[in-house]
């Protein structure tokens, strides 16, 4: 009888002694997971805790603020935004407002500012027909050559040709401009902060100065120029010209449809560029329904198959 109750425990201690009681000692705990050093505090220290912290945060805000008024540059103004009417996702710039942009630039910024960029072939089918950019070009006298003697020799402009130079190189530019050069205006819209809100603002922006702020003889106040002191003189105002349509020549009026007038100089693709974009919004709108079909179609076979491990037997 003794042999056969040993005979048993040795069976079941080979099966893996699932059946054999624990040894007798002293059992070990499971290890739990440690509490967080904030769920032993008191109240009062998480309190004070949470008060240093939105300190320390308002503090860092604060002294960020005073950082930025301090470093901004010289109190200078920021432009507002203005309701353009190219800035819809599908609006078109105003042609007519290009067209008389460039009567303006013609007239008053030609003198002093160049647009190395633009060529008169570039009018066409935008603000003029092509007998129109070809007499303005043709007003133009273009230095060419050499000819067959190897001189030099003045001809009428081409639509080929790019609009005049007011200067013939910066140094000259400089002179004539009490040192300052001023800048091309073909992508000023671009590469200014702002675009034509800046420009806006900076041609229609001139006042005098404020109490305590005093500015050369040769320059001229604009809170929205950086430093506040420009060498160009008020270029606009009212009546300064006459638009070829009647339009009544304001000084906004005018200031708008100069900046038209440079956001296309700056970005003549921009309405090909909307129109491509509508009917690209077109397309998808048909291929991703089309595109969704098809992958319901294609993975309902593996999505709605049933896996069953079936163990041999």
């Amino acid at each position: 009888m003794a042999a056969l109750s040993a005979a048993r425990c040795l069976v079941l201690r080979t099966r893996g002694g699932s059946l054999l009681p624990p040894p007798p000692g002293p059992r070990l705990r499971p290890p739990q997971a440690s509490m967080s050093s904030l769920s032993g505090m008191s109240r009062g220290r998480k309190v004070a805790l949470s008060a240093l912290g939105v300190l320390a945060a308002g503090g860092a805000g604060l002294a960020l603020a005073l950082h930025t008024a301090v470093s901004a540059s010289d109190l200078q103004l920021h432009p507002p935004s203005y309701a353009w009417s190219h800035n819809g996702l599908l609006a078109s710039l105003d042609h007519s407002s290009i067209r008389r942009g460039y009567q303006v630039y013609k007239q008053v910024c030609a003198a002093c500012h160049s647009m190395d960029y633009l060529a008169f072939r570039n009018l066409i089918g935008v603000s003029h027909t092509e007998a129109e950019a070809k007499a303005l070009a043709e007003e133009v006298e273009v230095v060419d050559g050499p000819d067959e003697n190897g001189a030099m020799f003045t001809r009428p402009g081409k639509l080929s040709d790019y609009f005049p130079k007011p200067y013939p190189n910066p140094e000259a530019a400089r002179a004539a401009n009490n040192g300052a050069l001023p800048p091309d205006l073909s992508y000023i819209v671009s590469a200014r902060h702002g675009g034509e809100d800046y420009v806006f603002s900076l041609l229609t922006g001139y006042c005098d100065p404020p109490t305590g702020v005093v500015i050369r003889e040769e320059l001229h106040y604009n809170p929205y120029f950086p430093g506040q002191a420009i060498t160009m003189a008020p270029p606009i105002y009212n009546e300064i010209l006459e638009f070829e349509d009647g339009t009544p020549a304001t000084m906004s009026q005018i200031a708008k449809d100069v900046c038209t007038f440079l956001r296309w100089a700056a970005e003549p693709e921009h309405d090909h560029r909307k129109r491509m974009g509508m009917k690209m919004l077109m397309i998808t709108g048909i291929l991703i329904p089309l595109f969704y079909y098809l992958k319901r179609h294609k993975w309902s076979v593996l999505k709605s198959r049933k896996i069953v491990y079936r163990p041999p037997k």
